[in-house]
């Protein structure tokens, strides 16, 4: 799901560039719920997309350390065998 929504914020950029039709903002959000986070992440700071939207800011990282905590937890009481 990462993979997605780095692709997806890539493609929005470009998108944004050459003023095309776009990805709708929740689309992106709700990819990056998703547990796609770090992809999102990687994704704003690799293309310069969406850094300065607050809820970009605020809610993508969240959704990021939100799924980290949930990995560290599975990986924590055993149920992911790494």
């Amino acid at each position: 799901m990462s993979l997605i929504t780095f692709i997806l914020f890539g493609v929005d950029k470009w998108k944004a560039v050459h003023q095309r039709w776009r990805v709708p903002e929740a689309t992106l959000l709700w990819c990056s719920f998703l547990m796609g986070g770090l992809g999102g992440l990687l994704g704003m700071f690799t293309f310069h997309h969406k850094i300065r939207k607050t809820k970009f800011r605020v809610l993508v990282p969240l959704f990021t350390l939100m799924q980290l905590a949930i990995f560290g937890y599975i990986a924590w009481k055993g149920w992911l065998k790494l």
